[in-house]
């Protein structure tokens, strides 16, 4: 993550080496011994071929030479390393009182030992075991100068000299392969398997001089056949011969022994290193904690500097870490979101996951009024964060789309409606919460409770603003459908009558709710289970949205399945899921076993496939998106062969039109939506909702009929506009609606239905049939143009005079033609 705030190595794996070449080298050594992701993603930011195992001598042979980044590389880890471990050594036996010739006639072999040791070995084994066992060999090398030159004399002094050599040299080399093991896992698997039997050859080396030179070429032809491969045995046995003689000339007799000894420490060198130095890395994290606090989270600030953010092999969870990051993020939003998305990668998932609660649970807590509930679902993790709350945020998280969609509501009255569904999911959630042993549900339940008194209290305002002003709520619903959450949904009861008679033929028909654009067609099956015994169990699914935008099958079918899921759990049934992985490799076959586990979750029950703007998928199917045969296919194998299936889709459109469908749903039977019944209308106009406090006289309702013609849509439209027209009025006139209001809504309606009358102008119609539409509105409201004069105005349209008919939007009268509904006459005036 990148900004100005941050510096440039800061929280993350990749950091950039620092330009002096002396501080750049020990960097290397720091991240080869503890970020070994450091090291890596180095040697790819030089040459994209480097690994940690790359060969020198295959550098060589690829000319990858003049790239000045790996030259820069080698000169700091070959020579300037070595140079500067050396000196460090060197000032430690100068410190110790040892003689200043012998000290640099020391230092002079260690130098050469580190760096001929490190190319020999970069050439055999790979770049990061080169550097550090070169490193490894070279202080151990002038380690067994300085006791050859200082120890001389008897036998006595011979053995304590190679029992001193032997474990020096022994756990330098061990130490070295170990750290050289963190970035060439090859190595340490080797040594794991050759250490037992190094230990037999160390105690057979005190009794023949042989036991190194054994010991050294079985650990490594051991690794060799281990891991198969002739590099590794090439390592194995070079290691061996030079370990060996080594071992050989300086008469160590427990050479094999120590080296064992020295190998095992090594290889284990980073499980034993966070345990030793846990005290210390924990007094100091926790000191950078206190400081960081004292400070006040200035930029930048001091969490960089815990061991979790350069240590890789730290212990998961460490103590105060989540503490330092909460902190950070508080004061510092940019570096502590920095730090958390570089800890997703590490070891420190338990403290990750401790902060990410918190943080998820502070956004609930600080939601201060209803705006921010509204909009607090669009920054939580919901179901993404797999962790002890992920349900209890997925609660809180619909709750505030809910709070969200009533906001947005256009009327007070949907405004209060929705938020009191909303208040009584959280009373019940509260008391859950209350009764419930969870391990954060005393954390959640002050929340549940905070919000219950947010909505309760954004309710009573409401209703006092509405009685303050004498205002009339406005139920009506425009331009969306109608849920169940909304009591407006009115009549259609025949219809409901008419499919469950279908659903229940023995013949299982596929069916059809066809009828025009706004009749309800939506509304119907959002509210269906209503109509419907409680034996059959609806599963909308809108095809607008997710299953026919999906680019391949698998997306179509896992879209399909997830509405299915949904629309089952509002009726109480929960289905088994599917996952979009499984579709992947043979979408429609792991469907059908899909289908297979929901028709025995249904029992007894059967299940209404509702498929809602079917002519959406045909698109997509034309398109080339899905396969005709296969999805069609689909739907024709549900419908013949799974009785517990019944499929029903609606559109506006009739099969007819669509030709491919007409060939995979045989026998289909249609249901057509249309204008409301007189009562049904009257019901909607007088009485939308319970203590509706609007009141028409006679005529102006007989009007809001003429006008609308019993329309589900226009009826809503025209009232609603009514209801905002009244509102401006005198509180003295506003709850009566008399004939002048009717009219004088009009002109408004037709604006704000702008989208629904435009939709009949650009896309029921063509050119002609427009044409056509405007001339009779031309005649007047009422008016019967004959067939004879359009056929004279019009000689070729035969076919769109149907389509007109087909589209209800005018209808037949004696010997003519006339609009069906005024409002839309008046539209294409």
């Amino acid at each position: 993550m990148t900004s100005p705030q941050l510096p440039p190595n800061a929280y993350t794996n990749a950091p950039q080496q620092h330009p002096n070449l002396i501080l750049g080298s020990l960097q290397l050594l720091f991240w080869l011994v503890f970020r070994p992701s450091a090291w890596r993603n180095h040697l790819k930011r030089i040459d994209p071929i480097l690994d940690t195992n790359s060969s020198l001598i295959i550098l060589l042979r690829q000319g990858r030479w003049p790239n000045l980044a790996l030259r820069r590389l080698l000169i700091q880890g070959y020579f300037i390393l070595p140079i500067l471990a050396n000196l460090l050594l060197g000032l430690v036996l100068w410190a110790l009182g040892k003689p200043i010739a012998n000290i640099a006639f020391h230092m002079t072999c260690s130098v050469v030992g580190s760096v001929v040791g490190g190319l020999v070995f970069g050439v055999m084994g790979g770049m990061a075991f080169g550097l550090v066992f070169g490193l490894g060999v070279g202080v151990a090398a002038g380690l067994a100068v300085d006791l050859a030159v200082s120890l001389a004399g008897d036998m006595a002094i011979s053995v304590m000299r190679g029992i001193v050599v032997g474990v020096t040299f022994g756990l330098a080399v061990g130490l070295a392969v170990g750290v050289a093991g963190n970035v060439t896992k090859d190595v340490e698997f080797g040594l794991a398997i050759g250490f037992p039997i190094g230990t037999l050859f160390g105690i057979a080396g005190g009794v023949t001089q042989a036991g190194g030179l054994a010991f050294s070429l079985a650990i490594r032809l051991t690794e060799g056949v281990a891991q198969d491969t002739v590099g590794s045995a090439t390592v194995g046995v070079a290691l061996g011969i030079v370990v060996a003689g080594l071992f050989s000339a300086a008469g160590v007799k427990v050479a094999g022994l120590a080296f064992g000894l020295g190998a095992s420490v090594g290889i284990t060198i980073n499980s034993w290193r966070p345990v030793v130095s846990s005290p210390f890395l924990t007094v100091w994290n926790y000191l950078l904690y206190k400081l960081e606090k004292r400070r006040n989270g200035i930029s930048p600030c001091l969490l960089r500097y815990n061991s979790a953010f350069w240590d890789e092999f730290q212990p998961s969870n460490l103590r105060d870490l989540n503490k330092h990051l909460l902190f950070v993020i508080e004061y510092n939003p940019v570096e502590g979101q920095a730090a958390l998305e570089y800890l997703s990668g590490s070891t420190q998932f338990l403290v990750l996951q401790t902060t990410q609660i918190e943080l998820e649970v502070r956004r609930l807590e600080s939601c201060a009024d209803v705006e921010a509930i509204a909009s607090v679902h669009r920054s939580l993790a919901n179901s993404e964060l797999e962790s002890p709350i992920s349900n209890l945020l997925n609660i809180f998280s619909r709750i505030s789309k809910d709070v969200d969609a009533a906001l947005n509501q256009e009327t007070t009255y949907n405004k209060r409606k929705i938020l009191s569904a909303v208040a009584e999911r959280l009373n019940a959630e509260s008391q859950a919460l209350k009764r419930s042993s969870h391990k954060y549900a005393s954390r959640f339940y002050p929340i549940s409770q905070s919000w219950l008194n947010i909505v309760s209290n954004k309710i009573d305002k409401l209703v006092k603003a509405t009685e303050l002003r004498q205002e009339i709520d406005n139920p009506y619903i425009i331009g969306v459908p109608l849920n169940e959450q909304l009591e407006l949904f009115t009549g259609r009861t025949s219809i409901g009558i008419r499919i469950e008679q279908l659903l229940l033929d023995h013949r299982r028909p596929p069916l059809l709710l066809y009828g025009q654009r706004r009749m309800g067609k939506t509304s119907l099956l959002n509210n269906i289970g209503k109509l419907l015994p409680n034996s059959i169990i609806p599963m909308f699914v809108d095809l607008q949205g997710a299953p026919s935008s999906a680019s391949d099958h698998a997306g179509f079918l896992y879209n399909l399945a997830r509405d299915m899921e949904k629309s089952a759990k509002k009726q109480g049934l929960t289905l088994p899921s599917l996952t979009r992985e499984v579709l992947q490799s043979d979408s429609f076959t792991y469907f059908y076993e899909w289908l297979d586990k929901v028709e025995q979750a249904l029992e007894q029950n059967t299940a209404l496939l509702a498929l809602d703007e079917f002519e959406v998928l045909d698109n997509a199917i034309a398109k080339g998106r899905f396969d005709e045969q296969d999805v069609l296919g689909m739907l024709r194998h549900l419908i013949q062969h799974r009785p517990r299936f019944k499929v029903l889709l609606a559109g506006s459109h009739t099969i007819e039109e669509y030709q491919r469908w007409a060939s995979y749903l045989i026998n289909v039977q249609v249901v057509h939506i249309s204008y409301l019944k007189e009562a049904e209308a009257r019901q909607l106009i007088e009485h939308p909702v319970k203590d509706f406090t609007l009141r028409y006289e006679i005529n102006a309702v007989e009007r809001v009929l003429q006008l609308t013609r019993c329309h589900p849509f226009l009826v809503q439209l025209l009232c609603a506009e009514i209801v905002v027209l009244k509102n401006e009025q005198d509180p003295s006139i506003r709850r009566l609606a008399i004939l002048a209001d009717v009219e004088a809504a009009i002109p408004a309606a037709l604006q704000s239905g702008g989208f629904f009358f435009a939709d009949i102008q650009n896309n029921q119609v063509d050119a002609t049939g427009q044409t056509i539409l405007r001339f009779i509105a031309a005649q007047g409201e009422g008016a019967i143009v004959s067939r004879q004069t359009l056929l004279q105005q019009f000689p070729d349209a035969d076919i769109t005079f149907n389509l007109l008919l087909q589209r209800e939007l005018i209808e037949e009268v004696d010997d003519g033609y006339g609009f069906q509904v005024e409002l839309i006459r008046r539209w294409f005036i």
